[in-house]
């Protein structure tokens, strides 16, 4: 005996619409870099001194990571490396989700810097970079002489 469903058409313009929303959500809330590998999310906010970047890059060693920058762009590289399984190729995975590849993310400083006087520190899995800002660009206060 066969059961007779009703035709909605609603419900698959909203599992479309919901699959939108998805699409959208992943595109723009986490960057992607080349063949779907992901790249480390970061803060950049700048202090009255310096400009700061922390990136989150759990699982590296700060010898697995480059900085560079030129000009005022900061680019950070590094590469996600995961064992293969237990040596042998007889490996066969049921799940694997923890990443592996390379990646680069480049960004524009919102000011000059001084390159020579940067800083990075490695801790917990958080890299925080500081970068003191040009003498000409920081804020200079100006003293007002009553008369």
């Amino acid at each position: 005996m066969s059961n007779l469903i009703r035709w909605e058409p609603m419900r698959e313009v909203m599992t479309l619409r919901e699959a939108m929303d998805h699409l959208f959500d992943d595109a723009f809330t986490r960057p992607v870099g080349m063949a779907g590998s992901s790249v480390p999310a970061l803060d950049l906010y700048q202090t009255n001194d310096a400009v700061v970047v922390k990136a989150a890059l759990p699982g590296f060693k700060p010898d697995d990571v480059q900085i560079s920058v030129t000009s005022d762009v900061l680019t950070l590289r590094g590469e996600y490396r995961t064992e293969n399984g237990n040596g042998q190729n007889d490996t066969v995975y049921h799940i694997r989700e923890r990443r592996s590849g390379s990646f680069e993310r480049s960004l524009t400083l919102p000011t000059s810097v001084q390159t020579d006087k940067a800083k990075a520190d490695f801790e917990n899995g958080i890299l925080t970079i500081q970068l003191p800002k040009s003498e000409e660009v920081k804020p200079k206060s100006i003293t007002i002489k009553a008369r």
